[in-house]
């Protein structure tokens, strides 16, 4: 087969498969994967692993043996169950480049079911896009991936390099998940994450710090309240000066080759705020689950010591904390930012796939989110490619992904394995 054939028959098994991925995506999206109940996902994967014939890796985490490792971020949920599933093909003609592909099963909490128009564990299919929470980020892409590899194989091929399929967990919080896949030993030529990116690539994204503020005060009953001190009024005192940080981050991201162009790159986030105990008590404490972002380049340690230095100033300007210090505690991600780089030939091979289904060249995405692509270019130099459908409201209410899109970067995923890892006819 040619060059043309070859692509035209790949091109046409997406096609022809189509309507059963689309099956499979809402099979995903209808299992409630929140952080800690991802494995009846995992094992939804390691099923449609072994119909194929993978050879399968499903593994349970053990938190020790990451601790160590660059980009490890903080576990305070009950981890045991945490699992990790791989599989493998194998090539009869091991005359390609090796890959990883990559996507995560977990999703964020709902919020409150009443906002939703219709149950975010019920997917529906409306007006070309799929309803659910985790249809756009990411259980559409991590479902594309394996069928655009069943693409490969419908137009009468197979890879002539190996090929590690990768679900993972913990994207949304630590990124441990792909983490362990490597502690376990998975390495390949190059990574590619089908995350949602509206059909660009991205070229260099955040990095992601969690964490909490401890807050105590003085509790009285309210009628006395001035003798006492609210630990929730204090706590927003430290969000303020926190937002100061966030301003101050953002002037320094000016000179940033990539994150200048973007308008205010570095958020924060006071995400959870929990405090109190009773509405005539001025609270004694208080906690705010906090997120910010930090630049590729930007060391973790030294952007952990100023958000520390940052709520010390502040907590000396405020009557009680002064003399009651709040902590700061580390609550999930402390990963850095990365820039896609020394990935030329992965970009070429890309670059002929897009064209071929797109048309012109793919447009660079500066990312204000993080990827699991960190952990594979920062910590073992496999360049990470992340490229993906379109869709909306991510982490929002009414979640979904466009189908249209989803089916091209299909096709595009898999004349780029095609490429990337070679094929030959069965």
């Amino acid at each position: 087969m040619n060059a043309s054939d070859v692509r035209r028959g790949i091109l046409d098994a997406v096609d022809e498969n189509f309507d059963t991925q689309l099956a499979a995506t809402a099979d995903l999206v209808a299992i409630p994967s929140i952080r800690g109940a991802e494995g009846p996902c995992q094992d939804m994967i390691g099923d449609l692993l072994r119909e194929r014939d993978y050879e399968v890796d499903d593994w349970h985490i053990n938190i020790d043996d990451l601790r160590d490792l660059r980009g490890f971020g903080a576990i305070e949920h009950d981890f045991s169950k945490a699992r990790s599933v791989v599989g493998t093909i194998r090539p009869n003609n091991n005359s390609g480049k090796s890959l990883i592909l990559q996507g995560h099963c977990d999703v964020v909490p709902t919020g409150p079911l009443d906002m939703w128009e219709t149950p975010p564990f019920s997917p529906v299919v409306r007006d070309g896009r799929m309803y659910g929470r985790g249809a756009c980020d990411m259980k559409s892409g991590t479902i594309a991936a394996l069928y655009a590899l069943d693409a490969i194989k419908t137009a009468g091929l197979r890879p002539t390099a190996r090929i590690h399929f990768q679900s993972v967990i913990e994207e949304e919080s630590t990124g441990l998940g792909a983490l362990s896949t490597l502690q376990r030993g998975y390495r390949a030529d190059a990574c590619f994450i089908p995350e949602p990116t509206s059909g660009r690539m991205v070229r260099s994204q955040v990095g992601v710090i969690w964490f909490r503020l401890k807050v105590r005060g003085h509790p009285v009953h309210v009628f006395e309240a001035g003798s006492g001190s609210n630990a929730i009024t204090a706590a927003y005192h430290l969000v303020q000066s926190l937002q100061r940080l966030e301003d101050d981050w953002n002037e320094r991201a000016k000179s940033d080759h990539h994150f200048k162009a973007v308008r205010h790159p570095i958020n924060f986030n006071p995400g959870i705020i929990k405090g109190g105990d009773w509405a005539s008590s001025v609270p004694a404490w208080c906690d705010v689950d906090c997120r910010i972002a930090i630049l590729p380049g930007w060391s973790v340690a030294e952007c952990q010591a100023e958000i520390v230095r940052c709520v010390t100033v502040a907590s000396r300007e405020h009557r009680f904390l002064a003399n009651n210090p709040p902590k700061v505690e580390w609550s999930g991600f402390l990963s850095e930012g990365y820039e896609l780089k020394d990935s030329a030939e992965a970009e070429a091979a890309f670059a002929r796939a897009y064209d071929a289904v797109y048309g012109g060249t793919v447009k660079d995405l500066v990312f204000t989110a993080l990827t699991d692509t960190r952990f594979y270019g920062l910590n073992y130099g496999i360049p990470s490619l992340c490229f993906g459908a379109s869709g909306a409201a991510m982490h929002g209410f009414n979640e979904y992904v466009d189908l249209d899109s989803l089916r091209k970067s299909t096709k595009t995923m898999a004349l780029f394995i095609a490429e990337w890892c070679g094929v030959e006819k069965l």
